[in-house]
């Protein structure tokens, strides 16, 4: 059994994480009572506290019937009744208490995060009505010796096949977001790993929805639309007119509305989080193609994110800053440093107890390890 090091330096597992969550939910209440406006839930299809557990509750599966399956061999006389015991003998050996603690304690955290972080940025232009994109605008054509970024873009790779290339990238990177949290929470046995990176993530959320109330911006595509008309249909400009709908029906109307609006541009939450996504595997020394892999995306996301008309170019600068910091926080907060540096800190473990019979085949596959770096 798992002894978390959290005990040992004093500190609660994710209390950083709840504290930003906590922090975003008491604006959320300020902004809501201050400016006469809704809280709803940030899901309008699947709501949230019911998608996110879900997705936990499919990792766990994915996680332990794999196992079972391998363990209880080939099908035949007896294989039912086989995979039912080593089911629960996987599910007992790979989720004792303290696992169990650890996941739901980080997805709750994380999940009053986002929730919170969606009510703020949709209650952004209330609080704060002015809009900075001219400003934006300026200084990227100014480090950009007077050319704007996504037009240059647009030169170089085309109006064509690569604006659903960059539209798959996009996509792409809102699935990943709730799978690493499945990762860190459900299939690592990394549980410090685990605990930096939901907290980092959920300071991207915090800073990001800060960000949002202090320099409200919209975006190119929507301060300036004829710069991207000659891109094609793709599921990206069809997710940009659903956004911009919303956003004039809030607007105009937050209690009738009955949704919330999602338009914020700086800085930008898609670069801020994969660069906390890159550099956390680097710093638990995931596998080289993890890391490869993460900062190929990264790259891709930048230029995708530009070319789209999500974000000007200083958005990627600042969303790239406020990721690093964030991990850099939240590794102090998880005790994840030596000294100001931040450096994965293995927890304590206790020896595992002996087993006997069939478990012991089980053990070497499906037994919590100790608390070492994930590539380890």
């Amino acid at each position: 059994m798992l002894i978390s090091a959290a005990y040992r330096r004093g500190v609660p597992s994710f209390a950083l994480a709840w504290a930003a969550g906590l922090l975003l939910a008491v604006l959320t209440v300020v902004f809501s009572l201050v400016e006469d406006l809704p809280i709803r839930d940030p899901d309008n299809l699947i709501p949230g506290y019911i998608r996110f557990p879900a997705i936990v509750v499919g990792a766990i599966a994915l996680d332990v019937v794999p196992r079972a399956l391998r363990a209880a061999g080939r099908p035949g006389a007896g294989w039912l009744g086989r995979l039912g015991s080593d089911l629960r003998s996987v599910l007992t050996e790979r989720w004792p208490r303290s696992h169990w603690m650890f996941a739901l304690n980080g997805v709750a955290a994380w999940y009053l995060c986002y929730a919170a972080f969606r009510n703020v940025k949709s209650m952004a232009p209330f609080v704060h009505e002015r809009i900075y994109d001219a400003n934006l605008a300026d200084i990227d054509k100014f480090l950009f010796a007077g050319h704007d970024p996504a037009a240059t873009l647009h030169a170089w790779f085309g109006t064509g096949i690569a604006a659903h290339f960059f539209s798959a990238v996009y996509i792409a990177w809102i699935a990943l977001v709730p799978v690493t949290i499945a990762i860190a929470l459900v299939w690592t046995r990394a549980t410090r790993a685990g605990e930096w990176y939901v907290t980092a993530v959920a300071i991207d959320w915090a800073l990001g929805a800060v960000l949002y109330v202090v320099l409200p911006t919209v975006g190119p595509i929507y301060s300036d639309p004829r710069t991207f008309a000659a891109l094609p249909e793709t599921y990206v400009s069809r997710l940009q007119e659903s956004m911009g709908a919303d956003r004039v029906a809030v607007l105009a109307d937050p209690v009738g509305a009955g949704t919330l609006q999602t338009i914020a541009a700086f800085a930008s939450l898609h670069v801020g989080i994969m660069v906390t996504i890159c550099l956390i595997v680097e710093l638990i020394k995931m596998p080289r193609w993890v890391r490869v892999s993460s900062w190929v995306f990264l790259a891709l996301t930048c230029l995708s994110t530009v070319y789209l008309g999500w974000h000007f170019a200083i958005d990627v600068v600042a969303g790239a800053a406020l990721g690093a910091f964030a991990v850099w926080l939240a590794g102090l907060a998880t005790g994840n440093r030596v000294g100001l540096r931040a450096r994965l800190a293995p927890s304590v473990s206790e020896p595992a107890p002996a087993s006997s019979g069939r478990r012991e085949v089980l053990a070497p596959r499906s037994l919590p390890h100790d608390d070492l770096p994930a590539g380890g």
